[in-house]
């Protein structure tokens, strides 16, 4: 037909025809696939927002891998992110409602069709940042991940954090009154057994009058503050002992799910707040968090925390699964330099150190293979302290509840990898364990653990004096 013919009321009747078939085709690919998987084969799962000091988190998860651009803007502040591939969706859209009032970073979100194939987000920023944008492949429940982080222009220092981590309120009468009181007795036994030392023992040592005086230990080579001649202390100098709590996994990594669906990162970041509070209470002592809320921290990341503020002590908190739910009982971890000591210690070895891989990591960041290489240069005195340690810790665990096994375990745990601190890794409880996941809720239980944890780092320190530090706090 050409250009200038009319049509016949043949030829009309079958163009009607031809169209619908066409849009009645067109409906069934709609009804069957979707418009998503219709236009461009993407569909939006999920978006989930992680908030916290250190960094916030931004996640879109897909069903398949995202591309995204992304470019910042000032007086304001914003970043503007632009994603190729998607239509504007319901699940994007519940991105504007998931900021919370308290986030440090973003202020509010905007969210819009930008071009037929690419959805535009403005994120309103409370200040400027530095971005980290990248892709993370399916892992665990998780599909495709496209992660914003967004991190402060000058990055926040630990010191700052410790000194400002709150002390708790005079315990209330309760039935934990009793064990704070013996951690008390116990810590000043253990100051008043060191002042008693003769001055020739601390007449050389770090010069801070934050110091806590220590005597020499047993163990051949072990610095300890108040024999450090380098620094020509006086007598009766004191500092402080510091104790790095790390609370297991958090954010995009819920750990380990109980039967009724308790997350273990849950659990641990409770006892860890409770045994931050008893640390505080304690004269001449004071506890560091890893992790202060529910976010993410990568495995390297949390011993560099500990090392930066130069910790006397690393304890991080689990509460584990394992294959047989009838499994039980607390258990005590350091680390190994020549294979884990059983099967089992193996296989929870492995399972933790694939924390980074479901938490999410940004493998470009070149600050991140420098730890790596720099944590693995742990040492045989390390290991030895540690497992001193483990068996303080062990034993006071033993009075709360069921020991999973008699002895510390040692294998490959990444996250005990600082070559200059003290490490355990403290599994609470199997949380896999019907039983055991109902204590693991109860918040009664959880000050029965924090009090046990406490104990044991009191009794620790009581014949295990803390090392000299480079620089006081």
């Amino acid at each position: 037909m050409s250009e200038d013919s009319h049509p016949t009321p043949m030829t009309s009747s079958l163009l009607n025809r031809r169209q619908c078939l066409q849009r009645a085709a067109q409906g069934s690919l709609l009804f069957l696939f979707g418009p998503m998987e219709l236009a461009f084969g993407a569909q939006v799962m999920a978006v989930r927002v992680w908030p916290a000091s250190d960094y916030t988190r931004v996640t879109v998860e897909s069903d398949t891998p995202l591309l995204a651009k992304h470019f910042s803007l000032a007086h304001p502040d914003r970043l503007v992110i632009d994603i190729e591939g998607l239509v504007l969706n319901a699940q994007l859209r519940e991105l504007v409602g998931k900021i919370r009032p308290d986030d440090p970073y973003i202020a509010g979100v905007r969210v819009g069709q930008f071009q037929p194939t690419v959805v535009r987000l403005v994120l309103d920023l409370k200040q400027a940042v530095a971005p980290q944008v990248f892709t993370l492949e399916p892992v665990a429940a998780y599909e495709h991940r496209l992660v914003f982080d967004l991190y402060a222009q000058e990055a926040q220092d630990p010191h700052e954090a410790l000194q400002l981590a709150p002390v708790a309120p005079p315990p209330s009468p309760d039935s934990s009154e009793q064990a704070a009181q013996a951690v008390n007795d116990a810590l000043g036994e253990f100051i008043g057994d060191i002042q008693k030392q003769p001055s020739s023992s601390t007449a050389q040592g770090p010069a801070s009058d934050k110091s806590l005086p220590a005597r020499p230990s047993a163990t051949p080579g072990r610095k300890v503050a108040g024999v450090d001649s380098a620094k020509g202390a006086q007598p009766g100098t004191r500092r402080i002992i510091i104790v790095a709590i790390d609370a297991g996994h958090g954010g995009e990594d819920p750990g380990a799910i109980g039967p009724s669906g308790l997350y273990e990162k849950d659990v641990v970041l409770a006892v860890a707040k409770l045994l931050r509070a008893r640390i505080n209470k304690q004269a001449g002592m004071r506890a560091m968090l890893t992790r202060e809320s529910d976010y993410f921290v990568p495995l390297h990341e949390r011993v560099s925390k500990a090392r930066r503020v130069q910790a006397d002590l690393f304890m991080s908190i689990h509460a584990d699964a394992f294959m047989n739910p009838q499994a039980r009982g607390a258990s005590v971890y350091a680390l190994s330099q020549s294979g884990a000591t059983s099967a089992a210690a193996r296989w929870i070895a492995k399972k933790e150190n694939a924390s980074d891989l479901v938490g999410g990591v940004n493998i470009k960041v070149k600050d991140a293979h420098v730890m790596r290489a720099l944590v693995d240069m742990s040492t045989t005195a390390q290991i030895n302290d540690s497992l001193k340690l483990g068996s303080a810790i062990l034993g006071n665990l033993g009075k709360v509840g069921r020991l999973h096994k008699p002895r510390v375990e040692q294998a490959g745990f990444a996250v005990l990898k600082a070559p200059d601190i003290p490490s355990v890794l403290v599994e609470t409880g199997f949380i896999s364990n019907p039983g055991e996941e109902a204590k693991l809720r109860d918040p009664a239980y959880q000050a029965e653990l924090a009090d046990a944890l406490m104990n044991g780092i009191v009794r620790y320190f009581a014949k295990n004096p803390p090392l000299a530090r480079n620089r006081a706090l």
